[in-house]
């Protein structure tokens, strides 16, 4: 059984390297995709504090299309270019928003959110899909969470195993 270990109060760097040690506890002896992304959008919003959305929009059929996540629901699909989800994975790089209400057509699918990372998903030249983190707060993400959600990202890709159609 997999228990969670929070740790409210501690700074980024050691947030992200709990979140990283308990993510690998929990996808080292299981590689099916769906099942990590989704255990992995639980223990980023547990863990994490400040946020309001977390999870994964999968490339489908030439757009993103809604996938495991935690808090309210969500737009379900995503047109490659649009809104930061489809600016990270048209970029194929993370994208950090200090507020969203500034960025270039954004997608409001929660009115409460006010600041957005998001993080493609790749396996060479396939794009799979992105991570999404929303936040009440402004400026709730940097450069600091963007290199430690990489980090979370590859060690997810390269642990699961994914369909042959991606």
């Amino acid at each position: 059984m997999f228990e969670l270990r929070a740790m409210a109060g501690e700074t980024k760097p050691v947030l992200y390297a709990g979140l990283l040690e308990q993510a690998t506890a929990l996808i080292q002896d299981e590689r099916d995709w769906l099942a990590n992304l989704a255990n992995t959008a639980s223990l980023i919003y547990h863990l994490l504090p400040g946020l309001n959305w977390a999870g994964f929009y999968l490339w489908r059929h030439e757009q993103l299309v809604l996938g495991p996540f935690q808090g309210k629901p969500a737009c379900v699909r995503i047109a490659l270019g649009r809104g930061v989800c489809g600016t990270a994975a048209q970029r194929r790089a993370t994208v950090v928003v200090p507020d969203v209400h500034l960025f270039p057509g954004h997608i409001a699918c929660d009115a409460a959110s006010r600041s957005e990372v998001v993080v493609p998903l790749g396996r060479a030249e396939r794009l799979l899909g992105v991570l999404d983190l929303d936040s009440p707060e402004l400026e709730r993400f940097d450069r600091v969470d963007a290199h430690h959600l990489e980090l979370l990202v590859r060690m997810l890709v390269d642990g699961s195993d994914w369909p042959a159609h991606w």
